[in-house]
C-alpha cells in the first residue's frame, strides 16, 4: 500500500524579507493540489538553531582538516 502525503515543508536557503516573499507564495499557490501557505517568521529559536547547526558542522570539519598526528 502507498503512503498518502498529507504536507510538506520548504527551508528556504536565506531568511527572506515579508514583502518580498509574497510573489514566491504566490507562486506556490499555483502549484495543483495545494491548499494554503503558511509562512513562519524567523525569530530567536530559529537564530539559535542556526547558529548551533553551524558551530557542529565547523567542529567537524575542523576534525577532518585539522593537524594529523
Amino acid at each position: 500500500m502507498t503512503d498518502r502525503i498529507h504536507s510538506l515543508s520548504v527551508v528556504l536557503e536565506r531568511n527572506i524579507r515579508t514583502d518580498d516573499i509574497k510573489p514566491l507564495i504566490g507562486a506556490i499557490l499555483q502549484l495543483r493540489g495545494v491548499l494554503r501557505v503558511s509562512p513562519h517568521v524567523a525569530d530567536a529559536d530559529s537564530h539559535m538553531a542556526e547558529s548551533r547547526a553551524r558551530a557542529e558542522l565547523l567542529d567537524k570539519v575542523i576534525a577532518v582538516l585539522g593537524p594529523k598526528p
